[in-house]
């Protein structure tokens, strides 16, 4: 009985050190912009990395804002682990505004990517990693291509946009307030020619108010269609085909610019990388469910792609 006992007690040792020890994360800081955590696999060998960058907004390492928790990243960096990936995942800028004392209208999207050049460089002469391949979602997506470029030796966009920023918040918009589009066409248009406008309905300010314009304009200069084309290394586009925020289309456009580039559109997936099979209530609720599992088919084509 003592034996038995001892048995089981030993069996549940080794299946919890054996899920500890599938890989390792830590808390890896570059710089005062960059904090980040750097999972690496359980293997004594020189192993792919994979830089991911994240959406929009003020989000975190693990793909969570305020009051929006689904740990998307986190789980896809653990996931990524398991199957012999490393991956460095870091807080954006802009969701540490206040602990480093940036004002909004000083903002710029080239902040970003100079971010993700100086993650790049950090790791491209580190001997414990094959390659560098970067992962961008969503505004991720853009940020990536442009850090990419002549640095990384492949890149995936995931809910990438394939048109500028000015014509994704016109589109946007007037699908909630047609009345408004000639207003929206009318502001943007105004801010290519002098870099500002005033010229837009109020009920827009959270779009156009003065000291988010800067960032926007900066943001605008880029069209996603014209950056991949400038990429020489492999590509992967992968979208959700229940993403209410990028449309299955925009990675079909994505390829068009660069046929070369190969491109997964995963049944039912979301914007936060998760199988949502009900209504738009369904799938905006699981913003905020971390317990919920990634796609299930998400992670073959990205280990595929990543070690070949």
């Amino acid at each position: 009985m003592k034996n038995s006992i001892l048995s089981l007690i030993l069996f549940i040792a080794t299946a919890v050190n054996g899920q500890v020890t599938d890989f390792k994360s830590t808390d890896h800081d570059i710089n005062e912009f960059i904090k980040g955590t750097l999972v690496t696999p359980a293997t004594d060998g020189p192993v792919p990395l994979v830089l991911m960058l994240q959406g929009s907004g003020p989000t975190d390492r693990n793909g969570n804002q305020s009051f929006m928790k689904n740990d998307a990243f986190k789980k896809l960096a653990h996931a990524l682990a398991k199957e012999g990936i490393a991956t460095y995942r870091y807080d954006k800028r802009i969701f540490q505004v206040q602990k480093l004392g940036i004002q909004e209208q000083d903002m710029r999207f080239d902040d970003f990517v100079i971010d993700a050049v100086t993650a790049i460089e950090h790791f491209t002469s580190n001997p414990q990693f094959t390659k560098i391949v970067v992962l961008g979602h969503s505004q991720g997506s853009l940020v990536g291509m442009l850090a990419a470029k002549g640095r990384a030796q492949g890149f995936i966009s995931i809910a990438g946009l394939a048109q500028p920023i000015d014509a994704v918040l016109t589109e946007q918009i007037t699908s909630q307030m047609p009345g408004l589009k000639e207003n929206v066409e009318q502001a943007f248009s105004e801010m290519r020619a002098i870099g500002s406008t005033s010229s837009y309905n109020p009920v827009l300010e959270s779009i156009f108010r003065p000291s988010v314009q800067p960032f926007i304009l900066s943001w605008m200069h880029y069209d996603p269609k014209e950056e991949i084309k400038k990429l020489d290394i492999p590509v992967l586009l992968i979208n959700g085909s229940n993403d209410l925020q990028v449309k299955e289309t925009e990675a079909e456009n994505l390829q068009k610019a660069y046929p070369q580039a190969e491109i997964v559109i995963l049944k039912n997936m979301n914007h936060i990388l998760r199988e949502i099979e009900g209504d738009n209530l369904v799938n905006s609720k699981s913003y905020n469910e971390p317990g919920l599992p990634l796609h299930p088919e998400l992670v073959k084509p990205l280990v595929e792609f990543i070690k070949k």
